[in-house]
């Protein structure tokens, strides 16, 4: 019998036990704690709306709480919507939300911000207010709103020239009609959607400067949710490219960075008796899943830029005169920039000449050809001997270097070379890519003065000859103190 009442206790505490977490505190010292205590959003194109950002409620407490009301300070003004724990309100106001000691709850958070007149992003603010035992609690929210021009499948058909007052938000596409022209000037902005592309049947100019650059990216300007804070901007394939469609185009592209959409410029030129003409300087084009430059039977001079990271080939000829001077080409893509390297298996420069392409001209001078296959340039040439090609001054990561005459001063990939400052993104410590020669760099040292005197500046601006002696690439060594 007392081993039955003795059971009978140790059942009735046990229960009793396990019902605490239902009991709620009214104690007024008790508190909840969050994930933050201010929630912010990335900039937003206005009318767009956002992507849902979140936080956690948590009760530390040894018993339960009851919530009598969660709700937007604003009311009913705020441009703020809210989800607690996966449940909507048409009002926004939630009460009696219950939660257990030790737990914890998600809040989402959305917004739309509508446009206004203003050009410069707009501030919204409120928060997220909790009620419960006579206190209050809350979590600041914050967002800026970005108005925009917004285009979607549109054809200009007339010589345009794009405004700099606001962004370019562009859907589907922007395209410039046959023999037109299309001029982008400094400090313009293009984000373009999902898939969408910029098309050119006529003519492009981008007319950026060191100061005001030329941008196109993807409109997603928010975080990657599982590993905050990379940016999406730093993830390939988040719109489609810039397609050259004109067998009799001639596009000059000045201070531009296009980055990370599937294609950088793809000009796809099936006529050899017209070549179009590509023409880039101060340019930046990285980080895509397919290439970076395709110039078929196309006419293209690449100047002081940096052509990098790409699923596939970063820049392919076929056809054409092709000139690099002062530029470095490199191919160490990552799958979506930050997981291990993910490219197929083509050289970052491939020059292919077919019976179907143009004569084809090659000239490569104070250029950096590296990445993380062995081989980053091949020569695809019936006649390798015959190759009307030219390569000086340069550093060139290829395992099995030709012995050609079409080759001359060129530093040739050593085992234990280490070419650049940051040539992987480093999640830990937010490090994103950098192709600035290291210090040991063999590309240091080794460009031709007579050619770095034309571009005395490197693509961050500073000076070529600031040791007396120009390295090879897009970038100048210098010691830290003077990166700043």
């Amino acid at each position: 019998m007392k081993l039955f009442k003795s059971i009978i206790f140790i059942f009735t505490y046990l229960f009793l036990l396990s019902c605490q977490d239902e009991i709620f505190t009214v104690d007024t010292s008790k508190k909840l704690s969050f994930s933050t205590d201010t929630l912010t959003f990335d900039t937003i194109f206005t009318s767009i709306g956002s992507t849902t950002e979140k936080f956690l409620i948590y009760n530390n407490n040894k018993q339960a709480l009851r919530i009598s009301r969660i709700s937007l300070a604003a009311g009913t003004n705020s441009k703020f919507r809210i989800n607690v724990d996966g449940t909507n309100s048409q009002n926004n106001v939630f009460t009696n939300i219950e939660i257990a000691a030790k737990d914890s709850m998600f809040v989402f958070v959305e917004t739309t911000i509508n446009p206004t007149a203003d050009a410069n992003p707009i501030l919204i603010e409120d928060s997220v207010v909790f009620e419960f035992n006579g206190n209050k609690q809350g979590v600041l929210l914050e967002a800026f709103g970005q108005n925009m021009h917004l285009i979607k499948s549109t054809l200009l058909t007339k010589n345009t020239t794009l405004l700099t007052d606001k962004p370019y938000l562009i859907y589907d596409y922007l395209a410039i009609d046959f023999r037109k022209t299309l001029t982008i000037p400094a400090g313009c902005k293009l984000y373009f959607h999902n898939n969408a592309n910029l098309i050119i049947y006529g003519n492009l100019i981008t007319a950026g400067t060191f100061e005001n650059p030329v941008s196109m990216q993807g409109d997603r300007l928010d975080k990657v949710k599982f590993l905050d804070p990379v940016s999406y901007n730093y993830v390939a394939g988040q719109w489609g490219g810039v397609y050259f469609l004109s067998p009799t185009g001639n596009h000059k592209l000045k201070n531009t960075n296009i980055t990370s959409g599937y294609v950088g410029i793809y000009s796809p030129n099936e006529d050899r008796s017209t070549l179009p003409t590509i023409d880039i300087e101060n340019c930046k084009i990285h980080n895509f899943v397919y290439y970076g430059i395709v110039a078929q039977n196309t006419n293209v001079t690449v100047k002081n830029s940096e052509i990098s990271n790409t699923g596939s080939y970063t820049v392919f000829l076929n056809g054409g005169k092709h000139v690099f001077l002062q530029s470095t080409i490199a191919n160490y893509y990552a799958n979506n920039s930050f997981e291990p390297s993910s490219r197929d298996k083509t050289p970052a420069v491939m020059i292919m000449g077919l019976q179907r392409s143009a004569p084809m001209q090659t000239e490569f001078v104070n250029c950096i050809v590296s990445g993380t296959m062995d081989n980053e340039l091949s020569i695809a040439s019936r006649f390798l001997t015959d190759y009307k090609g030219a390569f000086s001054y340069s550093y060139i990561k290829r395992k099995d270097k030709y012995e050609l005459s079409q080759f001359k001063h060129i530093r040739w990939y050593n085992f234990d070379d280490t070419v650049f400052k940051q040539s992987t993104y480093n999640y830990e410590q937010k490090k994103y890519f950098d192709f600035m020669p290291d210090s040991i760099s063999p590309a240091r040292h080794i460009a031709d003065p007579a050619t770095a005197s034309r571009f005395p500046f490197d693509l961050n601006g500073k000076n070529r000859f600031s040791d007396g002696e120009p390295d090879a690439g897009a970038y100048e060594w210098l010691p830290t103190s003077q990166n700043n």
